[in-house]
This record gives structure tokens, C-alpha cells and sequence, in this order.
């Protein structure tokens, strides 16, 4: 019981539904192409009808607004990252999303080649 000079506890929401159930018992692939980092949009061509789990049909809304890495839609769903992954899974398979690799990080240019760049456009432009 708090006194009215302490503020109140908040709560903490639990979920209602075990992740063995929103995955209907299964486990991750050991094939995963699915990375933290990997974007995720929904396809073009995805299906306009057929049932989806609630817990899908949040990962379609999430989606439609563009590309989310896996580790973003995660944290909007406060769902844990292997339960994800799966769900991403089935509705890859089912034409309903879009993957991409990230980008990779650009490689590093040779000083010596940046120096004389540099060299060529003061000469040029003083």
C-alpha cells in the first residue's frame, strides 16, 4: 500500500500468451537467415487473403510502414527475438514479407589515394 506522499508502483504487464504457444511449439531453424539486423517490409505480392494470427498481423502493420530490422520489430512487440524470427519466418515463406540484407558498412579508402584526390583539386581550384 503506498501513502499519498509515494508515488505508485507501475505494474508490469505480463503476457498472456506463452511464446510455445504463438510459435505453436516450435523451436528456431538451425538455417536461419534471420539476423538482428536484417530488413524486413511487406512484399508487393503478398497474399490478400488468408488468416493470420494476431500476433502475425502486428508484424504485417509493423512492416507496411517500410523496412524494420528484426531487432526493431522485437521491440515494438515486446516479443523475444527467437519468437520473432519464427513468425518472420512463416510469413516469408508465405509471401507476405520482403527480406533484406543490411548494407554493409563501407570499406576503408587508402589515405595515399585520398591525399592525391586532394592534391588534384587544390592544384585545380587553388
Amino acid at each position: 500500500m503506498t501513502t499519498p506522499d509515494e508515488p505508485e508502483l507501475e505494474q508490469e504487464i505480463t503476457p498472456l500468451v506463452r511464446p510455445y504457444v504463438i510459435t505453436n511449439g516450435r523451436e528456431l531453424l538451425d538455417d536461419n537467415d534471420f539476423s538482428l539486423i536484417t530488413l524486413i517490409t511487406v512484399s508487393e505480392n503478398a497474399p490478400q487473403n488468408g488468416f493470420l494470427d494476431p500476433e502475425k498481423r502486428r508484424l504485417m502493420e509493423l512492416c507496411s510502414g517500410g523496412f524494420l530490422s528484426v531487432a526493431e520489430i522485437a521491440g515494438h512487440t515486446h516479443l523475444p527475438v527467437g519468437v520473432v524470427k519464427i513468425l518472420l519466418h512463416d510469413l516469408t515463406a508465405d509471401g507476405y514479407l520482403y527480406t533484406r540484407a543490411p548494407i554493409p558498412p563501407a570499406k576503408r579508402v587508402d589515405r595515399q589515394i585520398l591525399e592525391e584526390v586532394l592534391n588534384g583539386l587544390q592544384a585545380r581550384f587553388g
